[in-house]
């Protein structure tokens, strides 16, 4: 029985191990997709949007790659309902081909020039499709990692979600540095901007699809004996409920990350006194520095608790925003404005190491994924998807270069407010 049960215990730890690997790996390519849009948006923004003005440009742009974000909560409500009735596998199956189809589709899309007021359809189009993939990824990402996780390593597991995410986005962020430092400007313009699309269409969906065909279900999933109906019933309340409390507590998270670590590089070339290739190589930095927080704040959480963490990286991000855009827009210091850059992305790693598992031990089992994936995608729809088009409309109407930071600490407030209305989950089973 010895021999048996140790073998037994070999093949779910292989299977574990696949599983989350095969995961994150998954998630990682996916994300370098939706991603790279944000990285070449100056560019995009004169190919698409040739309204003679840079910075109205560069908001209609920013618009569009919100429109994306707007389109995850109709991704999220599909696919997390998909993903609690016929499995987390399943669900993130279908949302890769997708997501691949829409950035080959932007790779090969003709400009304004040369096929007018059409170029800017298409473009929302593909955003549209890659939104609602990316909907329906994080819930069923994260319930598939926790699920699999030792119950005392859950905060460890769930960061490997917006580990892998960042993975993506570094990755992008690197080649776009690459590309930008490597080509003429005309040639990045001509072709060079296209070359991350065609990866993500060509390579990255395919390897993607293959991985995640080849992963089991999740035991706690496949387990579980509650009557589906029933749950539904019992928990369709406090699941609006904790809804909305997942929408309160993640909203400095999505709106620090997109407006730091996604707008910034723009900002930066735009507004401050920083080269378009020097702020992607800055970038690329404080993402490897958010990742490597990422994981050591999951981690810790499982040890110190959710709550302590996240409050205390919410009240740096209400304390210290508005010190550092005006760091940004005062300097011409390249190493200093680095720093500013790289602090950013270390405490966007705390919020993110420790929000996927406080999430996902909110709700029960079956209405695991639906339940982050529509409390999390409005989230992102309404706070970080315009995070960027925000902070160009604010500087605009009030012509402070500081005051994108007045969005961030509007939405740190509303997530410490979020905070304190939760227990702790991190030493409880799941629910």
């Amino acid at each position: 029985m010895g021999i048996i049960s140790m073998e037994s215990s070999r093949n779910f730890e292989a299977m574990e191990t696949k599983a989350v690997v095969s995961t994150v790996i998954g998630n990682m390519l996916e994300w370098f997709d939706f991603s790279s849009y944000a990285f070449f948006a100056t560019i995009l923004a004169r190919l698409y949007f040739p309204t003679g003005d840079a910075s109205t440009a560069l908001i209609a742009a920013f618009a569009v790659f919100g429109i994306g974000l707007v389109a995850r909560p109709l991704g999220a409500i599909f696919f997390g309902r998909l993903g609690d009735i016929k499995g987390r596998k399943f669900a993130l199956m279908i949302s890769m081909p997708m997501i691949g189809f829409a950035t080959l589709a932007i790779a090969l899309m003709p400009t304004y020039e040369q096929i007018g007021v059409w170029a800017p359809v298409c473009l929302v189009i593909c955003r549209l499709a890659q939104g609602f993939s990316a909907g329906g990824e994080t819930g069923n990402v994260i319930a598939f990692l926790v699920e699999w996780a030792p119950q005392n390593r859950r905060g460890l597991y769930g960061s490997f979600s917006n580990a892998s995410s960042v993975s993506g986005n570094f990755i992008g962020s690197l080649l776009a540095a690459a590309l930008a430092s490597g080509l003429s400007p005309a040639s990045l313009v001509s072709w060079g901007w296209r070359v991350p699309f065609l990866i993500g269409g060509l390579v990255i969906a395919p390897l993607g699809f293959y991985l995640r065909k080849n992963v089991a279900e999740t035991p706690i999933f496949e387990g579980a004996v509650v009557d589906r109906g029933s749950a539904v019933r019992v928990h369709r309340t406090s699941v609006w409920t904790r809804g909305f409390k997942t929408a309160c507590i993640t909203s400095v998270q999505v709106v620090a990350f997109y407006t730091f670590l996604i707008y910034v590089p723009s900002f930066l070339t735009v507004h401050g006194k920083i080269s378009a290739s020097t702020a992607l190589w800055m970038n690329s930095g404080a993402l490897f520095v958010q990742i490597v927080c990422i994981l050591g704040a999951g981690r810790l959480s499982d040890l110190v608790g959710r709550k302590p963490l996240l409050l205390a990286a919410s009240f740096v991000v209400l304390l210290l925003s508005y010190p550092v855009f005006s760091l940004f827009v005062a300097s011409a210091s390249v190493p200093l404005v680095t720093l500013g850059v790289i602090a950013s992305g270390a405490v966007c790693g705390v919020l993110s190491g420790v929000c996927p598992t406080t999430m996902a031990e909110l709700f029960p089992t079956y209405l695991r994924t639906t339940g982050m994936s529509i409390g999390f995608g409005l989230t992102t729809a309404i706070f970080g998807g315009f995070a960027s088009l925000a902070s160009e409309t604010l500087i605009k109407l009030t012509g402070s270069f500081s005051s994108p930071s007045y969005y961030v600490i509007g939405t740190s407030i509303i997530s410490i407010a979020g905070l304190l209305s939760i227990r702790e989950t991190a030493h409880s089973a799941l629910e």
